[in-house]
C-alpha cells in the first residue's frame, strides 16, 4: 500500500519562521505534500492553545507534519523525516564529517539565539532599521554572522551554500536571512553573499510571493519604517 501524501500544517507565511524551515526542506527534497495554513490570529496565540492547531499538533504549535496517523510536530524532526525519504546528499551532506558539522549548525539554530528571535521577529514584507538592540541580540547577530562565514570558508567549496550544496542547515538559517534584510542589519561581504544566495532560491521565492493573510500590528510596529 502506498504511503499517504504528507500534510504540512503551517502558520502565516510572513511571520512563521518555524513553518518556513520544514516547508523548504520538503520542497528541496522533491517530496510531494499538501499544505494547510492555519490562522494564528486566534485566541490562544503564543500559548500553544489555538484550538484549530491542537487538532493537528499535540504541542499546539506549528509546523506539524501528518502522514496518515503519524504526527510530527517539530520542524527539525520534519526535516529529518524528509532527509530519510531521499538519497544521501540531498538534504544533508553525503560526507559524514560535513554532515556532523551541518547538524551542529542546524541544532544551534534550532535551540539558540533567543534574543535575536525576540527582538527581530520574522517579518518578510517589512523594511525598517533595527535600533537599540540588547547586548544579547547583538551577540546573537555576531554569532550567526561568524557561523555563516566559518561554514562558507571551511566547507563551502562545492557551492554557494553553508556546506557547498544546499542542506537542512540552509533551510534553518533562511528565516534569519529574511530578518537581516528586514531590519537592515549590516553584513560583511561573505555573509552578505550567502544571504543573497538564500533569498534568490526559487523555492524561497515561492514562499515569499504567496499572499499574506493575517497581519500582526505588534510585530509590524517593532521599529519605524525606513
Amino acid at each position: 500500500m502506498s504511503q499517504p501524501r504528507p500534510l504540512l500544517i503551517i502558520g502565516n507565511r510572513n511571520y512563521s519562521s518555524w513553518s518556513l524551515r520544514p516547508w523548504l526542506c520538503l520542497r528541496w527534497a522533491g517530496i510531494e505534500f499538501e499544505e494547510r495554513l492555519v490562522s494564528l490570529a486566534q485566541p490562544g496565540y503564543g500559548k500553544g492553545e489555538i484550538a484549530e492547531v491542537l487538532e493537528y499538533s499535540p504541542t499546539g504549535r506549528v509546523p506539524a507534519l501528518l502522514i496518515g496517523s503519524l504526527q510530527v510536530p517539530d520542524s527539525l524532526a520534519i526535516a529529518e523525516w524528509a532527509a530519510e525519504q531521499v538519497d544521501p546528499g540531498v538534504l544533508w551532506p553525503a560526507d559524514a564529517d560535513l554532515r556532523a558539522a551541518a547538524r551542529a549548525a542546524t541544532c544551534e539554530m534550532h535551540a539558540g539565539f533567543p534574543d535575536l528571535r525576540n527582538e527581530l521577529p520574522m517579518n518578510i514584507t517589512r523594511r525598517c532599521r533595527a535600533r537599540d538592540l540588547s547586548a544579547g541580540a547583538e551577540r546573537d547577530i555576531r554569532r550567526v554572522i561568524a557561523l555563516w562565514i566559518a561554514c562558507r570558508s571551511r566547507h563551502g567549496a562545492g557551492g554557494p551554500w553553508l556546506f557547498g550544496q544546499r542542506s537542512i542547515a540552509d533551510a534553518f538559517y533562511a528565516p534569519i536571512a529574511t530578518r537581516f534584510r528586514t531590519y537592515g542589519i549590516e553584513l560583511p561581504p561573505a555573509a552578505a553573499d550567502y544571504l543573497a544566495t538564500v533569498l534568490a532560491d526559487a523555492d524561497f521565492g515561492a514562499w515569499e510571493s504567496a499572499p499574506i493573510t493575517d497581519r500582526f500590528p505588534f510585530i509590524d510596529d517593532v521599529f519605524p519604517d525606513v
